[in-house]
């Protein structure tokens, strides 16, 4: 198998942390592509029509995107149920819990925009306010919503990915409002599946950054 990588994006990185915890790293071939809705990239967009990364190239099921449908894949690859639980409330809190770290992506990748990568004329700053809300919101309910506990879901490193990613980037933290949720990440960066893929690397715009 091959993945089509980034090593800045945190969707990225979650299907490779999850290879690793899954025992596949091995089997992928990782080659690292620079992608930019204002830098387009060629190679991308032949294995992906939306021109994102990751993408998986298996040699059954095609090209396989995004990092939801990628993270399936290899939990099935890797014995159904490893990563996602097959059934009843612990599914459904894993895949809650991964589309929270989605939407963490999410709001940071659109605060940046309004911040750092749009030419500064064009930003509109109640926007980056708004998205900004969603971040401390969402670490609120972390701190005080979420139980963290064994085994190992795909939600934990969906989360795990995004908070790191977020400090990667400078955004606004959540060390100072969540202790409890630091003491987690702080715990699970220490995994060697972490420490196999640290985040690295600027984003390439045509021209706006």
């Amino acid at each position: 198998m091959t993945l089509l990588y980034q090593s800045h994006s945190p969707y990225a990185r979650k299907v490779l942390v999850s290879a690793h915890e899954l025992g596949l790293a091995d089997r992928i071939a990782v080659v690292h592509h620079e992608t930019s809705p204002t830098n387009r990239n060629d190679a991308v967009f032949a294995a992906n029509p939306l021109g994102k990364v990751p993408v998986l190239l298996t040699p059954d099921a095609g090209a396989l995107f995004d990092s939801v449908v990628i993270c399936d894949y290899l939990d099935r690859l890797g014995g159904t149920g490893r990563l996602i639980p097959r059934e009843g409330p612990a599914r459904y809190e894993a895949l809650r819990l991964q589309a929270l770290a989605q939407g963490l992506c999410d709001a940071g990748i659109a605060l940046r925009w309004e911040t750092v990568r749009r030419p500064e004329a064009l930003r509109y700053p109640p926007l980056a306010q708004g998205q900004a809300m969603k971040l401390l919101e969402a670490y609120e309910h972390l701190e005080t919503q979420v139980e963290f506990g064994a085994p190992i879901t795909i939600g934990q490193i969906a989360l795990a990915t995004a908070l790191a990613w977020l400090e990667f980037r400078d955004l606004p933290g959540f060390r100072k409002c969540a202790p409890r949720l630091t003491a987690w990440y702080d715990d699970f960066s220490q995994r060697p599946s972490m420490r196999a893929t640290p985040y690295d690397g600027e984003t390439q715009d045509g021209g706006s950054q």
